[in-house]
């Protein structure tokens, strides 16, 4: 303790005396380059989810807390990340086959769906428990999103590929059968639950390999014309219902196969032209009922090296503007070629997995333009995948939650970046008085992105990825001085997205920190 005390003390000493220092690299806020519109930052429920659902309220309550609250503790910290997308796994009945499913226990789920046709709303329940739960703490959306179709309409009666190759595992005569399916347990969720889905991503990394290597988890591949069929059954079904539910495709497994062919063949590639290209007969989704004029992808293996992470992401950018559509970053977690920081094995409650994945953001939101930027899992075990770490040693019929550095980081943009803000771009003038080009982008050291939120307070988040106290000063051009109140997430073990005073836009970043400065 006495130790984390002095930590903290000789930091703020060390940035007070530096704040005072002259020279500073000055960013400015340009309200004339104004850049995308972002519509939520979130996580998923799977798998986690149908466990501590069940687990003592007090428990559920904390989770939820961390993941969705808005309010600040009464010394002004905030309670949790506020995230604003909340991503449910709908299930496709691998539970209730046991071991048959060839399937991890731990992450097989249930269905709604009986072999006969019926309908079983208790299934599920601890997942429809934290829907119930982000919506009591104000989370403006939900997205359902399936692995798998239900196993009563797959070729081989399971909810895994088991190697069957690259082709959709649906029969054939059940493509309105899985579309309704998943209309129908929409409406079932609104009218059992009391949440309303906003949006169903009916086909979870149809491009992914991994979809027919093995049984490790619920899912399957689909080429470009299968996706667009069930998109096209499934606009019907929604519309059949009087849903006002919107879809969301491709949910690719990598930004490469939304670019071109990656690891699979010409049929599950080049997925931003094929599916909103109107020249692509057989593949267009554009004029689908329900169908959100936007692409969504994962992140995974696409972070480094460096150079490449912007340069893909700028190709994602500019392919989706050809075609006219936007782009959402849906999903990732950390994964073997993220070497930088020793790949995704072992948990890490520190800055180290939290500034990477800082980093990632941030290059998704200035780059790529993503609208909308989620982390895969809630909460998952001794694997850099969840945003908290859970333990148990009974099956996860029992356990417990601890937060983590990553959590909080994501907080300092899902907090203070709410629905609606606009992001612009920022000018970078250097110590010694020279423009620097994309300054704003330092990759291993001072990133910066600014937004500015409906109510029309601006919200600046600065990363810090160097090991140096760093100058700086911040301002909006044409606009008068302001007053902006910091929050800052660092290895300092009480800085969890806390408070750290206010200023007039002439501050340092701490080392190693990602600081969130919210106009007064």
């Amino acid at each position: 303790m006495a130790n984390t005390i002095f930590k903290a003390l000789s930091l703020a000493v060390m940035l007070s005396a530096s704040a005072g220092a002259s020279a500073q690299t000055r960013y400015t806020v340009l309200p004339s380059s104004p850049e995308q519109h972002i519509q939520h930052f979130g996580a998923s429920d799977a798998w986690s989810m149908q466990f501590i659902g069940l687990w003592p309220e007090q428990q559920q309550r904390q989770v939820a807390d961390w993941l969705f609250s808005s309010e600040n503790d009464e010394q002004g910290k905030p309670k949790g990340i506020g995230l604003s997308i909340w991503r449910f796994n709908l299930g496709a009945g691998s539970a209730e086959q046991g071991d048959k499913a060839q399937i991890n226990p731990a992450t097989r789920t249930e269905c709604f769906l009986r072999a006969d046709g019926t309908y079983d709303w208790t299934k599920q329940e601890g997942q429809r428990r934290f829907l119930k739960l982000a919506k009591e703490r104000g989370v403006p959306y939900m997205l359902a999103f399936c692995n798998s179709a239900p196993v009563y309409f797959t070729k081989n009666g399971l909810a895994t590929n088991t190697g069957r190759g690259g082709t959709i595992n649906l029969k054939d005569d059940c493509y309105d059968d899985f579309a309704r399916f998943m209309a129908t347990s929409v409406k079932g969720i609104e009218e059992h639950d009391g949440v309303h889905i906003d949006y169903i991503s009916p086909c979870n990394e149809p491009d992914g390999h991994w979809n027919w290597l093995g049984p490790k988890q619920e899912g399957s591949p689909a080429t470009n014309r299968e996706v667009a069929h069930v998109a096209r059954e499934l606009g019907k079904a929604l519309s059949k219902q009087k849903l006002n539910t919107e879809i969301l495709v491709n949910e690719s497994s990598d930004y490469r196969c939304m670019l071109g062919t990656h690891v699979a063949d010409w049929q599950r590639g080049n997925e931003i032209k094929a599916l909103f290209s109107k020249d692509s007969t057989q593949t267009y989704v554009g004029n689908v009922k329900h169908m959100m004029p936007l692409i969504g992808g994962h992140s995974y293996w696409t972070n480094t090296p460096i150079d490449y992470m912007r340069e893909c992401r700028m190709q994602v950018r500019e392919a989706c503007k050809k075609q006219d559509i936007k782009f959402w970053q849906t999903e990732i977690c950390i994964m073997g070629n993220d070497e930088e920081i020793g790949g995704g094995g072992g948990y890490d409650f520190s800055m180290k997995t939290a500034l990477y994945v800082a980093r990632v953001i941030h290059h998704d939101l200035c780059y790529a333009n993503a609208e909308s930027w989620s982390w895969w899992r809630a909460a998952g075990g001794d694997y850099r995948d969840g945003l908290l770490r859970i333990y148990s040693n009974d099956g996860w019929k029992t356990g417990y939650a601890v937060d983590s550095k990553l959590l909080w980081t994501l907080g300092n943009y899902s907090r203070f970046v709410r629905p609606g803000a606009q992001r612009f771009d920022i000018r970078t003038v250097s110590e010694d008085g020279k423009e620097i080009t994309e300054g704003f982008n330092d990759p291993k050291g001072v990133m910066c992105s600014a937004y500015r939120n409906s109510d029309g307070k601006w919200a600046i988040v600065a990363i810090n990825y160097s090991e140096d106290v760093k100058p700086v000063s911040f301002n909006v051009e044409g606009v008068g001085a302001k007053t902006w109140r910091m929050y800052r997430t660092s290895d300092v073990s009480a800085e969890s997205l806390a408070p750290v005073g206010t200023t007039d836009g002439l501050t340092t970043l701490a080392p190693r920190s990602v600081t969130t400065l919210v106009e007064e």
